[in-house]
């Protein structure tokens, strides 16, 4: 049994065009190979892994001897966001893609309740970049109090509030609002999202760390409830805690950054604790993925797999470290959603002489089941292991 899991989600970072990419209007599109496209990418640590035994990616080389098991995952549930990939990872199905807005906007209804709620007007109510929303919308919000209320091609009302006209825990308070209304069925969203920002105008406004996910909790026990309720710990990092609400999750941190992220991982392989670690890197997604920057994107992976070794040495000899992705989001690909991808896998333990090909995964949830498998925990409902071929 392996003590420790560690589990590093690379937000979005798909590995090529799913089965199915044809219903969600993403053939052709992946992430990984379309940036390696762009840049000769340099990442011998993913490399050794066997991150190019994969799928082909230019000037990723495939190995002789992997140190980590490979394989890829396809994703079995429908929809493409963040919540139904995490969500079916941890051993659950989502078969009614959560309710978007994205072509109308949220109804007037919602609104009214939203605003009379609040004491404060809505502005916006689109499909919007959250970057350039705050450029357009930013100074007016800053004269008036204005809420500036947007969504994506995802499941989410976001809520950009400037933290100098807004103080952080009134802008909690507002999304705590909105979340209760949109627990109404015909209203229900996946997540209501606050997005501060700081700046004295359109050209210096910037989004800070501050943001906070306010996510439907998951409609039954996860891998995460097994674990917890046997005992083990479970650390969520990043947006862990959000994606999840909390449920099944007994220590927690948010993070500012990719960076951020894995320093709080490798000091957290330092400590003592048997059970899962489990930290999801957004800036892939958020800062490079939808909005279409290619080369951001590889120079953050390169960041990343120079930042491997630091974990690494961390690391007991029963300890295991998974590496995957919850979605695709191809910087080259039209518009700035997620696309329809399988994810890489990668599985690593010191104790292992060199990794071998593992079967292709037909649902996220085979992830959870095997850890659950590994502690000899209560396991999901949806998935099987693959604890035996790690061998």
């Amino acid at each position: 049994m392996f003590q420790r899991i560690f589990l590093i989600v690379l937000d979005s970072l798909g590995i090529g065009e799913a089965p199915d990419a044809k219903d969600y209007n993403d053939v052709g599109a992946n992430t990984i190979g379309h940036i390696a496209e762009r840049m000769d990418l340099n990442i011998p640590n993913l490399e050794a892994f066997g991150y190019g035994n994969i799928a082909p990616i230019r000037n990723v080389k495939s190995v002789d001897h992997p140190k980590a098991f490979y394989t890829k995952m396809e994703e079995a549930s429908l929809g493409k966001d963040t919540m139904t990939g995490h969500w079916e990872m941890m051993g659950l199905y989502i078969t009614k893609p959560f309710q978007t807005f994205t072509d109308t906007g949220f109804p007037k209804e919602l609104i009214d309740e939203l605003e009379k709620k609040t004491g404060r007007k809505v502005v916006g109510n689109i499909s919007a970049s959250g970057t350039e929303i705050i450029k357009d919308l930013g100074e007016h919000h800053m004269k008036t109090g204005d809420l500036i209320v947007y969504t994506s091609a995802d499941s989410v009302l976001q809520i950009a509030m400037h933290e100098d006209i807004i103080p952080i825990e009134e802008q909690y308070r507002i999304c705590e609002i909105a979340r209760d209304i949109t627990m109404k069925p015909e209203w229900k969203v996946g997540r209501v999202i606050a997005r501060p920002f700081i700046g004295a105008n359109k050209d210096d406004f910037s989004r800070t760390p501050n943001r906070h996910d306010y996510a439907l909790k998951p409609e039954s026990k996860t891998t995460l409830n097994y674990l917890s309720d046997a005992g083990y710990d479970v650390i969520a990092l990043g947006k862990i805690n959000d994606i999840f609400d909390g449920y099944g999750i007994n220590q927690f941190s948010k993070t500012k950054s990719n960076d951020d992220g894995m320093r709080q991982i490798t000091e957290t392989a330092k400590k003592n604790f048997k059970g899962l670690c489990f930290l999801n890197l957004v800036d892939f997604d958020a800062l490079y993925g939808h909005r279409r920057n290619p080369i951001g994107y590889g120079q953050a992976i390169e960041t990343f797999d120079r930042q491997l070794p630091d974990l690494l040495k961390e690391l007991n000899d029963d300890d295991l470290l998974i590496l995957t992705a919850d979605h695709g989001n191809d910087p080259i690909h039209h518009g700035t959603d997620h696309t329809r991808e399988y994810v890489p896998l990668l599985v690593y333990s010191k104790r292992f002489i060199e990794g071998k090909e593992l079967p292709l995964m037909k649902t996220f949830s085979d992830l959870g089941y095997t850890i659950n498998d590994n502690f000899k925990t209560a396991k999901p409902k949806f998935g099987t292991s693959f604890l035996k071929y790690l061998e």
